[in-house]
């Protein structure tokens, strides 16, 4: 399997594939590349209808120019202590990193979120998320504000009263009923919305079929939580 960037032919490739309708995984088989380089790729270049060869080639070259003027030698080539491949892990921390980028988080927020679900324990303090993301406390604060806001963080304190930022078994979960009470909330503004605009006006039957069409998807996603959620505490 050949290692090293995506050459401007691969990316070029990546875009044919993208056009034909293939699947991330179909392209990357096309490639001999895994699937994670090519879901990375595209979702830092544009996403799936945005991505342009060209333009992908040249912002991955710049980067790739930054990188190497701010990231010391030693920090690039330091072995990880758990014998981890460190090259494989980073590819993918940046992968999670941009695919919740994409879903609307900012990239600090996205980049913390990343660093919690990637370590074994599923919780850091802030101090050692200001250590792997090499940013300051108040960033890594003012992301964390955020994903407790989206139920997708807790704090806790150890042993050492020291606070924690926890991701487990339980926090998706409450996230996504959390995003179905968001559902809720704006099928009951949307039906305010039809008694002061007109049932029968166009702008009315607009706010009713929103709020029926909310209705259903933040039911179906409060059953579906419901119905999974022993799956998140499964064991290997």
């Amino acid at each position: 399997m050949p290692g090293g960037r995506l050459t401007q032919q691969e990316r070029r490739q990546i875009a044919l594939g993208l056009a034909d309708g293939l699947a991330y995984a179909e392209i990357a088989r096309g490639l001999d590349r895994p699937t994670s380089t090519v879901t990375r790729e595209v979702m830092r270049n544009g996403g799936p209808t945005g991505y342009r060869a060209d333009l992908a080639h040249h912002a991955t070259e710049r980067r790739a120019h930054r990188r190497r003027q701010a990231t010391p030698r030693r920090q690039q080539t330091t072995p990880r202590s758990d014998g981890r491949d460190a090259a494989a892990v980073h590819e993918f921390e940046e992968t999670f990193t941009d695919i919740f980028m994409q879903s609307g988080l900012p990239k600090m927020t996205a980049g913390v979120l990343t660093c919690l679900y990637t370590t074994d324990t599923g919780s850091l303090t802030a101090a050692e998320l200001v250590q792997r993301l090499q940013v300051s406390p108040a960033s890594v604060s003012k992301a964390i504000t955020v994903l407790e806001g989206l139920d997708l963080v807790r704090r806790e304190r150890d042993e050492g009263r020291r606070e924690r930022y926890v991701v487990d078994d339980d926090v998706w979960y409450q996230s996504m009923i959390a995003s179905a009470r968001s559902n809720a909330k704006l099928a009951e503004a949307a039906r305010q919305g039809v008694t002061v605009l007109g049932a029968s006006t166009p702008a009315g039957v607009r706010l009713e079929n929103i709020a029926r069409f909310v209705d259903f998807v933040g039911e179906s996603i409060a059953r579906a939580a419901e119905q999974a959620r022993e799956i998140l505490y499964t064991k290997p």
